[in-house]
């Protein structure tokens, strides 16, 4: 008989206080454990140190510190703690600083909480996810937008095949319907994104989405 997993130890970041309370009871009755919650960023910088949660559910406007600036601080003190941004904002701004600042994943609040669950779930494994609506406003802008005024680090080619997962990838698939989309195992898919996070020295699957976009890759 195998072990019953141990939930998920989640932190909620957000400054206003019934949407956490709200959030903390759907995420328990979805078997999240959410151990602690915290209205700023020095508190959640406290908490999070203190107590070593899997993912920290993070908002992005909060007075003081804002959610980019705690999610950058929580990268460098405790990776081991990966950060998910729940958010009201679609910005494209707002999106690619999170990312870029180390957050595993960016989900919307007006989403199903099944939506945070399943980015809290692929942050604690390791994996990104990024609502499928905010994906899709990101390719649309920043392919409108002029080329970005930054020097992108050099990167190895891609193939034509990384190519083809890497534009599924930058439209919020996951794994399985890359997989179907090209009728490739699942294992193939994380073997071609783990070539595409080296080639693009980036660390998750959303960081190599918006590079991809931003950087006219795709």
């Amino acid at each position: 008989m195998s072990a019953t997993p141990e939930p998920l130890r989640v932190v909620l970041v957000d400054d206003h206080p019934v949407y956490r309370e709200g959030l903390a009871k759907l995420l328990l009755e979805c078997g999240v454990d959410v151990i602690a919650q915290a209205g700023n960023g020095a508190d959640a910088l406290s908490l999070v140190e203190e107590m070593a949660p899997d993912v920290v559910v993070m908002d992005l406007n909060m007075p003081g510190m804002s959610g980019v600036e705690v999610t950058r601080k929580l990268v460098e003190r405790t990776p081991a703690s990966r950060v998910l941004v729940v958010s009201v904002s679609a910005q494209e701004e707002d999106v690619t600083e999170a990312i870029l600042a180390g957050a595993s994943g960016y989900v919307l609040k007006d989403g199903a909480v099944e939506e945070v669950v399943a980015g809290i779930q692929a942050a604690a494994n390791g994996e990104s996810l990024i609502s499928p609506r905010i994906a899709t406003m990101l390719l649309r802008r920043m392919r409108l937008d002029e080329p970005a005024d930054i020097e992108a680090p050099a990167m190895t080619p891609l193939s034509d095949r990384e190519l083809q997962v890497l534009r599924l990838v930058a439209e919020g698939k996951g794994n399985q319907e890359i997989g179907e989309a090209l009728y490739i195992g699942q294992s193939t898919v994380r073997n071609h994104i783990s070539s595409i996070l080296m080639k693009l020295q980036v660390d998750n699957r959303v960081q190599a989405a918006v590079r991809a976009v931003r950087d006219r890759i795709v």
